[in-house]
């Protein structure tokens, strides 16, 4: 029950593929290295988000993507306030020396969509950027001190992915339509690994699959052997870069909070004036 008081905080109501009700809620560890077995696989590179250690504090699923207790709770968007989304965070003081980079991240998003972020003050929903040894994040709004993870290795673009995983957004590679555009080998994912790369349900918001997101898995990502564990059927595209937010990226966040209704009634929103 109590559980259910602080989801029913957050807006229950979600538009398309960010956030599937059979997987919820899930944090995506994103940000690292492979280290499984005492064995390091250095052709993986250090901002892989495909870190696993976490799963000693953290039930992990997806990589990066976090698993609450209560596996019958739903993730949803982020609630507005006055006709505006302006999503509280805090950083630790452990991770003092990473702020320019959260913030180079969360102005990543408000710089070109509609959604703000704010300093923390008595607000019972918000961020919490914690130390670890990668990133993670929930997957939507949980409710309450919700964790985003960052590691060492995790540069601004890698927090941002985990920024859109907390907003609702899931992989782009486990959209039911990434078949006409990548090529799993499942021959070459570590044991115990392939659950990673399922594939979901959900609305892709009319969008179409995205290789160049920010939230797709790299080539070697839970590679066994140093081969790829995702292909993708145009050779022009790199996949899994962790520099910007894609064109598409932008438009499914603004999409998913509608923000092209909030800007016409002349609601705030794109810039990034309310963080320092």
């Amino acid at each position: 029950m109590l559980w259910l008081f602080i989801v029913a905080a957050c807006m229950s109501k979600v538009w398309g593929n960010p956030v599937d009700n059979h997987m919820t809620s899930e944090i995506q560890n994103d940000e690292g290295y492979i280290n499984l077995q005492g064995r390091t696989y250095p052709h993986v590179s250090r901002n892989s988000e495909t870190l696993m250690e976490l799963q000693g504090d953290y039930a992990v699923q997806e990589g990066d993507l976090l698993l609450p207790s209560d596996r019958n709770a739903v993730s949803s968007l982020w609630p507005e306030v006055d006709g505006n989304v302006s999503i509280p965070f805090k950083i630790n003081a452990e991770l003092a020396d990473r702020t320019v980079d959260i913030l180079k991240a969360l102005k990543m998003i408000s710089n070109k969509t509609c959604i703000r972020f704010h300093q923390h003050t008595n607000e019972t929903d918000y961020l919490l950027f914690s130390y670890s040894d990668g990133c993670a994040s929930y997957v939507g709004c949980m409710g309450g001190e919700q964790p985003v993870l960052v590691g060492p290795p995790c540069g601004a673009g890698n927090i941002g992915h985990e920024i859109l995983h907390s907003l609702g957004l899931h992989h782009e590679h486990s959209r039911h339509d990434r078949g006409d555009h990548i090529t799993i080998l499942y021959e070459n994912i570590s044991p115990g690994k392939a659950s990673n790369f399922a594939e979901k349900d959900g609305d892709t918001l009319g969008l179409q699959y995205d290789l160049g997101s920010l939230l797709h898995y790299g080539a070697y990502y839970f590679s066994s052997n140093g081969k790829p564990t995702i292909v993708s059927k145009s050779s022009k595209v790199q996949i899994g870069q962790r520099t910007r937010m894609s064109d598409l990226d932008v438009k499914k966040i603004r999409k998913l909070y509608h923000c092209d209704k909030r800007e016409k009634k002349g609601k705030r929103g794109g810039d990034s004036s309310n963080l320092p």
